[in-house]
């Protein structure tokens, strides 16, 4: 069955950079659009940034636009977001997407 497992969150203070990954399984991973989403504490889920197939176009929400970076290996089935930067209001539960399905996701928290 499909597999998504997220990690690399944690703790980070505001400017800081985490990388988190996804870990992916039972699906040809190298033919889907996968995406990151994201759900901060109290608010509704909210899609950050996108990436294609072949990793050749990126999509990003204008909240972490220049700051975050999506990109993906395709040989290792990993998806990747890199964040910099980091503000209180990146805080949240981080989740890696295949069209509807989500994983367990991980949680970054930014704060001093």
């Amino acid at each position: 069955q499909v597999q998504l497992v997220e990690s690399g969150g944690g703790l980070v203070q505001p400017g800081g950079s985490l990388r988190l990954s996804c870990a992916t399984s039972g699906f040809t991973f190298r033919s889907y659009v996968m995406a990151w989403v994201r759900q901060a504490p109290g608010k509704g889920r909210e899609w950050i940034a996108e990436i294609n197939s072949g990793g050749g176009s990126e999509y990003y929400a204008d909240s972490v636009n220049g700051r975050f970076k999506i990109s993906r290996d395709n040989a290792k089935n990993i998806l990747y977001l890199e964040m910099n930067s980091l503000k209180p209001e990146d805080t949240a539960v981080y989740y890696c997407s295949l069209n509807t399905l989500l994983g367990q996701g991980t949680q970054v928290t930014v704060s001093s």
